[in-house]
């Protein structure tokens, strides 16, 4: 297929993506440090595939600080701690910031008591999932990471945004074989799939979205014209109150549990979505969790373990049309040995944001 001047692609080098994020985000006040963790977050995302989280988000995290919606420089503290577990408040900081400092404390008292839990209020989106179980592989490590977010999925037989996308991400080190990385919205499909779909302007999967008057669709910009997201699922025939059930686990733990905004509740973000017409607590909510797995099991012999379950699920006979099974995480680590070497891909609608962006901050693009 041709490519259209939606979908037609420039190529950048991770580095040059990174730094640009880096210096905007410090154009914006973030600190050096802070700045770089957070530009860190995002290009892991695009080196690892997930084109909706990474780079793409800069402009919607530069105009939430242009509207003084995010703190720069918050004052991330515990407001209750015991030796494995805290509730943080973020003090309203760039998820990209708060996310990662909550997760480190997780880690580190895993790694003093063999597990950890640090629930998070007060917070922002935090980037893609599966960076904070990546985290945690080479320390040991098995890493959980769920957050709530702002509403764009209906609950089963709604015709509503009532619930986030509401992602949960863990990773299982091998020996030899990849890690499984397992890493997925509780919605039919992510927020960042229609925004990228509008984009392109393409269709998203049938069964994934409604449009204003309940009805499914195809076309992404019914979805955010009044739409919503299915659980994932889509429709109770096909396992929509599974994921129905998925979402609203992660808007307890993950937000109510630490006193962050719930279900229609949270702040929006992208900055342009509907203000929420009451609040229950403070900004968006994470949790993160982790234990050493020398606390349940010798930790080669685990490693082993899930090397055979990896072989054991390669080894299972193709469906008709397939070349058979994935390991989850597969499709990412492909994707991170390719641009590594040649560069992430950047869709032409994404570098004239950056553009806009360049400008506004005087930060160079090019």
């Amino acid at each position: 297929m041709t490519d259209t001047p939606a979908t037609a692609a420039e190529t950048f080098p991770i580095e040059r993506l990174r730094e640009f994020s880096t210096r905007v985000f410090a154009a914006c006040g973030v600190p050096e440090e802070d700045a770089a963790l957070a530009a860190g977050v995002l290009a892991s995302a695009d080196l690892r595939g997930i084109d909706t989280h990474g780079v793409a988000r800069l402009p919607q995290y530069h105009e939430m600080f242009e509207q003084g919606r995010i703190n720069p420089r918050p004052n991330i503290h515990a407001v209750r701690e015991s030796p494995a577990t805290a509730t943080v408040d973020g003090d309203n900081g760039l998820g990209l910031v708060v996310g990662p400092r909550a997760n480190e404390m997780a880690m580190e008292k895993a790694e003093r008591v063999g597990t950890g839990w640090v629930a998070v209020r007060n917070s922002n989106h935090f980037g893609a999932g599966e960076y904070y179980p990546l985290q945690g592989l080479p320390r040991g490590l098995i890493v959980w990471a769920m957050t709530n977010s702002p509403p764009q999925v209906a609950p089963l037989w709604g015709a509503e945004k009532m619930l986030g996308t509401n992602p949960i991400s863990i990773a299982f080190p091998g020996m030899e074989e990849p890690a499984v990385v397992i890493d997925f919205t509780t919605s039919a499909i992510a927020f960042g799939k229609v925004e990228h779909a509008a984009r392109k302007g393409a269709t998203i999967p049938a069964g994934t979205a409604i449009d204003r008057d309940g009805r499914m669709t195809t076309d992404p910009r019914e979805m955010l014209d009044g739409g919503a997201l299915l659980p994932l699922g889509g429709d109770a025939e096909h396992g929509g109150h599974k994921g129905y059930c998925l979402a609203a686990m992660v808007d307890l733990l993950a937000a109510a549990l630490p006193g962050a905004n719930w279900g229609p509740f949270p702040p929006p973000f992208p900055a342009h979505l509907p203000e929420p017409p009451r609040s229950v607590g403070l900004g968006v909510g994470h949790m993160f969790g982790a234990f050493r797995i020398d606390a349940f099991a010798d930790p080669a012999e685990f490693r082993r373990q899930v090397d055979d379950w990896v072989r054991t699920m390669r080894s299972t006979r193709p469906a008709a049309g397939t070349t058979g099974p994935i390991i989850p995480g597969d499709p990412n680590r492909r994707a991170e040995e390719t641009r590594r070497e040649h560069g992430v891909p950047v869709i032409r609608p994404v570098v004239e944001a950056l553009e806009r962006v360049a400008a506004a901050t005087g930060v160079p693009f090019r």
